[in-house]
């Protein structure tokens, strides 16, 4: 089995997950929460594997690297993050409605990842990427584009409880507390910011390393750095101006816009970070 059958066997699996989701948050059944979480486990599971494989696969072709490098391959792992960090969360803190605003990130990445346009194949580095650095540039920006993607769905969802003293009908009145959705944006974001401010560091390193600079105004820098400090400015205003509630909603959400053009726009501007 190659690894792209196995992507393609673990995208259904989280859309699989992710129906159990809305099936046991809209009938608010335990059984279809405890299958989607085993089920979003093995799918995890499965894409690690995946990845794996890729990387076996890359040595076998006589390239040997790790499989982080296209869009492809950032895609999957995007995924994963995602999925992992998920579980982790649902797991630490019991919230199962994170699965229901988590769970379709990794199932459209995935979906999006199979199209024809997205090229799977496994090509070698330029010198310029050959680097250990490329590991932990990439490993930790996801992490931290994962965490900013669950803090944006749990954002959704807070803009979408009723205000206090409206009554609640229907499905919104399924939405959980306003104090818990703002301390879980509050704590995705600051998670996201620690590993997307580690990214940036690396990837300083790593350009030095390549092009003899550490910061050249790049696109995706230029996005980076943006997107870096929309986050920033939500923490100061949490933490220093005692911001909540739907202020602070608000800019996850506009994070989390910049985080996909960070990722996505910029290939459609010439830059040294374009993901093919």
């Amino acid at each position: 089995m190659t690894s792209p059958e196995i992507f393609s066997i673990t995208t259904f699996i989280y859309g699989l997950a992710m129906m159990l989701y809305a099936v046991a948050w809209i009938f608010k059944k335990s059984l279809p929460g405890k299958l989607a979480v085993a089920t979003t486990a093995v799918a995890v599971a499965g894409n690690l594997a995946g990845i794996m494989f890729r990387w076996i696969e890359s040595y076998e072709m006589g390239i040997g690297r790790a499989p982080l490098s296209n869009l492809y391959e950032s895609l999957v792992f995007f995924a994963f993050t995602i999925a992992a960090i998920h579980l982790f969360v649902e797991y630490r803190y019991r919230h199962r409605f994170v699965g229901l605003v988590a769970g379709p990130f990794p199932f459209l990445i995935m979906a999006y990842a199979s199209l024809p346009k997205v090229d799977d194949a496994i090509k070698p580095l330029i010198p310029a990427l050959q680097s250990n650095w490329l590991i932990a540039h990439v490993m930790t920006c996801f992490f931290g584009y994962a965490a900013f993607a669950i803090a944006f769905g749990v954002s959704i969802l807070f803009l979408l409880k009723p205000a206090s003293g409206e009554p609640a009908s229907g499905i919104s009145s399924r939405i959980p507390d306003a104090d818990t959705l703002d301390d879980l944006t509050h704590q995705m974001v600051m998670f996201g910011f620690l590993f997307l401010s580690i990214g940036i560091i690396t990837g300083a390193v790593w350009a030095n390393q390549a092009w003899g600079r550490y910061w050249g105004w790049d696109p995706k820098e230029t996005w980076s750095l943006i997107t870096w400090l929309i986050y920033a400015t939500l923490l100061h205003a949490r933490l220093m101006r005692g911001w909540q509630g739907k202020k602070i909603a608000v800019l996850s959400c506009l994070g989390f816009c910049a985080v996909i053009f960070t990722y996505f726009g910029v290939n459609l501007l010439p830059g040294l970070h374009s993901y093919q």
